[in-house]
């Protein structure tokens, strides 16, 4: 059975996005890239929005622009090797292999998807988190925790939802970012 995490790049005050969508206050470095990758490394399905699938189908050519360096093109290859669900009514198609289009966000199907999976799945995005986490999916939450408080704009985790967690991990990078990976109790 896969574990199912939700881990993103967020400001001290718990945003993933600023009140303008930017988040360029959040592009990793190469220690805490490698970091990312390290993590990645045992999932094998991406569950996605619309939005973040859209940043995310980046890394689906990214190998080839010239010039970069062996962690990102690590990243892409570990983007490119897992299989992508991406749930939106509104996306026309998708643009990536090993990808599959949801018009809805089953909790059923996601729970079945999780018992029969070999590898580890994410839930990536807030709006898409919110839902997994309201359906009691969501098996560990890590907080990758930018020194930037930008006062506004898209919340890592929703209003109305409660969690109790347990510290599993945590680790501090020279950039000043803090890893903070909790279990859902």
């Amino acid at each position: 059975m896969g574990t199912l995490s939700y881990a993103m790049l967020t400001s001290v005050d718990g945003y993933i996005s600023d009140q303008n969508g930017a988040f360029d206050w959040a592009m990793p470095d190469e220690e805490l890239h490698t970091f990312v990758n390290e993590l990645s490394a045992p999932v094998g399905t991406f569950l996605y929005g619309r939005r973040m699938y859209e940043t995310m189908v980046y890394w689906e050519t990214a190998h080839n622009e010239p010039g970069q360096p062996d962690y990102v093109l690590d990243w892409a290859r570990l983007w490119q090797a897992a299989e992508k669900v991406v749930y939106s009514s509104t996306l026309e198609s998708v643009s990536s292999e090993r990808t599959r289009l949801e018009r809805t966000f089953d909790p059923d199907a996601v729970r079945a998807l999780k018992e029969s999976s070999e590898k580890n799945l994410t839930v990536d995005g807030p709006g898409l988190a919110a839902a997994a986490l309201r359906a009691g999916l969501v098996d560990e939450v890590g907080q990758i925790v930018c020194p930037v408080v930008v006062g506004g704009g898209t919340r890592f985790f929703p209003d109305d939802v409660r969690l109790d967690l347990e510290l599993l991990d945590e680790r501090r990078f020279g950039n000043g970012v803090v890893y903070l990976n909790y279990r859902v109790r």
